[in-house]
This record gives C-alpha cells, sequence and structure tokens, in this order.
C-alpha cells in the first residue's frame, strides 16, 4: 500500500489551495450564502483553472481523472473553502448525464453550456415526497399517447437548483406508477414547459444550493426528451448512487477537517485560569478523537475509490462509509464547537455554519438508517455460513 500522493496530486493540492484563498474568503462565503448561489467570478475561475473539467471523460473536453484523485480534488476544496459549495455536485451531474446514455446530441449541447457556465443545464429531479430513499414508492409516471408523445404527472422535491437550472432531469415511471412497475425511464424537460410549476423549500443549512419542488400537471415529452434507453432509469439511479455517497463524503471530511484546524489552533491561543486550555486533559481528549475521525474517514474513502477505479464492487464499502464517516464528521464540527465555548455558538466563528451543513449530510444521498439497510443485508449475505 503506497499513501503518497503523485506529484501531481501535490500540485493539485496547492493549486485547490491558492484557488480558495482568492475565491472563498469568508465574506465571500457568506454572500453566496445569502444569495443562495455561486459568485460567478468562483465559478469562471472553477472551470478557467480546469477543475470543472476533471472526472469528465477527454472524449467530450473533459480531463480523464482517476476517482482517487476526483475525491482528494473535492476533499481539499471543501477544506480550503471550510464549506460545502456544490462545483463538484455540477460534474457529477455533468458525469451522470453521460452515464445515463444521453446521446452524443444532448452531451454536446449540455456540455457547450457548462464550458460557458460552469453549471450543468440541468436539475435532479429524483427524490419524491413518499420517495425518498425508497425509490421504488415513485409514482411519477409518464403515458404514451397516440400520437407518439408522452404525458408526464407527479411531483419532485428536494431538487437542488431546481428554480436556477434551465431543465430539470427527470425519472419517472413507464405507464403504470404502482410500486411493483421497476421500469422508469429519464426525460430532460424544460423549466419553462407548460404545466410545470416550482414551490421553494428553505433549508436550515447548506443555502448556497437552494431546494424547490417541482409539479408536473399533464407536461408533454416528446422522445428526443429521453435520456438513456426506454426502461432503464432505475438501473441509472443506482449506479448514481455509488460515487455520489463518496463525494458526499469527501466534502464532509474537507469541511469537518476545517473544523479541526480552527479548534486545534484556538487550543493554544484561549487561556482559563492563567493556562491555555490545551494544557486540559479533557480537552487533549477532544482533540484525540476528532483527530482518529478524520484518519479513518479518510482511510475509508480512498480504499473505496481504489476499489471503484480498479473495478471492484463498492456495495457495502459505500454504504458503511456514508453511515460511519458522516456521522463521525458531524462530531467533530461538534467538537469543535464545544472547544470553543460560547463563542462557537455566535456567528462569529465558521464553526456553526459547518456543523449545521454537515448534518444535512446525514440525509442526503441516503439517510443512516438506509445505509445500515443496505450494509446489514449484504453483511448478512458475506458472513453467512456455506
Amino acid at each position: 500500500m503506497d499513501y503518497r500522493l503523485t506529484d501531481e496530486q501535490e500540485l493539485l493540492v496547492d493549486s485547490i489551495k491558492e484557488f480558495c484563498e482568492r475565491y472563498t474568503s469568508e465574506e465571500q462565503i457568506r454572500e453566496m450564502y445569502e444569495n443562495h448561489r455561486m459568485s460567478e467570478e468562483l465559478t469562471s475561475a472553477w472551470m478557467e483553472n480546469g477543475f470543472g473539467l476533471m472526472g469528465i471523460p477527454e472524449k467530450y473536453e473533459g480531463i480523464d481523472t482517476d476517482l482517487v484523485t476526483l475525491g482528494l480534488l473535492t476533499e481539499e476544496f471543501a477544506h480550503y473553502s471550510g464549506c460545502l459549495l456544490p462545483v463538484l455536485n455540477n460534474t457529477l451531474a455533468m458525469r451522470d448525464f453521460i452515464d445515463f446514455g444521453a446521446t452524443d446530441e444532448q452531451i454536446s449541447e449540455a456540455m457547450a453550456n457548462y464550458m460557458e457556465t460552469g453549471q450543468p443545464i440541468f436539475s435532479l429531479g429524483f427524490s419524491e415526497p413518499a420517495a425518498g430513499s425508497d425509490n421504488q414508492a415513485m409514482t411519477c409516471v409518464t403515458r404514451k399517447q397516440a400520437d407518439g408523445t408522452y404525458i408526464l404527472s407527479g411531483q419532485k422535491t428536494w431538487v437542488t437548483q431546481g428554480e436556477v437550472f434551465p431543465n430539470v432531469l427527470v425519472i419517472a415511471k413507464d405507464e403504470d406508477p404502482s410500486r411493483d412497475n421497476r421500469s422508469m425511464s429519464m426525460w430532460i424537460v424544460p423549466k419553462d414547459i407548460k404545466g410545470l410549476s416550482t414551490a421553494p423549500l428553505h433549508k436550515i443549512g447548506n443555502k448556497v444550493a437552494a431546494f424547490c419542488e417541482m409539479y408536473f400537471d399533464d407536461v408533454v415529452l416528446t422522445e428526443d426528451m429521453r435520456i438513456g434507453e426506454p426502461g432503464k432509469g432505475f438501473f441509472n439511479l443506482m449506479k448514481n448512487f455509488e460515487m455520489e455517497r463518496c463525494l458526499i463524503v469527501a466534502q464532509c471530511i474537507g469541511t469537518a477537517q476545517a473544523a479541526m484546524d480552527d479548534a486545534a489552533a484556538y487550543v493554544s491561543e484561549r487561556q482559563t485560569f492563567g493556562r491555555p486550555i490545551a494544557d486540559y486533559q479533557l480537552i487533549q481528549l477532544k482533540l484525540t478523537e476528532m483527530e482518529v475521525a478524520l484518519q479513518n474517514s479518510r482511510n475509508m474513502l480512498y480504499k473505496t475509490l481504489w476499489k471503484m477505479d480498479n473495478g471492484e464492487s463498492v456495495r457495502i464499502d459505500s454504504a458503511l462509509l456514508k453511515y460511519y464517516v458522516v456521522k463521525a464528521c458531524v462530531e467533530v464540527a461538534s467538537n469543535a464547537m464545544q472547544i470553543y465555548g460560547g463563542l462557537g455558538y455566535t456567528t462569529e466563528t465558521r464553526l456553526g455554519r459547518i456543523w449545521i451543513d454537515l448534518r444535512g449530510m446525514q440525509i442526503a444521498g441516503g439517510t443512516d438508517e438506509i445505509m445500515v439497510y443496505i450494509a446489514g443485508r449484504q453483511l448478512a449475505k458475506k458472513y453467512a455460513r456455506s
């Protein structure tokens, strides 16, 4: 096992640090949180520096990147910015669009927009009010008409940037909304199409990427709006989750590391009873537990990404990773706030923002409970006596 970074990876980390020093000051971050979107300056610079093209196939003007390096990019950007910004989500969306089977024409149009704006041309309309982690419970449905068009009906929720991006990538059941129907297809739907309406959802954290609900009232679709093969949407959705969970974890580790940076420096500066609080054993215990959690989390993440790079199954690994690491990172941020005392509970530090953003990640990309369900079933099979 070789834990050393390559020269290219070392250069990448240095470049990300310089980038964040310029574009993600605490003042700039607060402004983006207030505006509920990234600044155009940051987005443009992200693309100009080539970061936004990493992980997209070279065939489509991207930069072929192994997943370990993509995880490193994600973690270090979250670390040096100290927050969760959706730039990596944009890259993941473009990767998914290609993997889901979009045509060359569809990909060309999407990439042209992405190169110009740094944003995908679509949000992701996957979740529904009664079908978050339980994807089979979706009821959004398309029905084919005599003239060859399709009628889309139903509702999507927690659509990130749904009111910002010009289209939405929707997954809907084919013909029959019943639970037993596993035939689903993906469609790219213009936000301004007749019959589509939205309503904002107000989150308590991670406010750069706004949420909304979407309502589809007999929206007319045509065959050229389909993405990928008919009926294969559920399979594509499952492929999406493992990589999404890894990038969520990478972001969490990075922001938790930012909290650790602040807290570990503060203990030598803050004095009580004439001594720095670094001298107190309970503070030392917190720092020790925080560092153990971060190192364990990082090892789990890069092992999982390495396995994906080498074509190995990570069905158990990705679920264990998401379950353990996000909780551990929330605890790291919580301990950092505790070390700061009353100051940590104010907006004078970034720790409160980090904690509340991380807490949301115990829900995003699959809840803790669903990760236990996924991993637990597979572990029982793995360890069953023959």
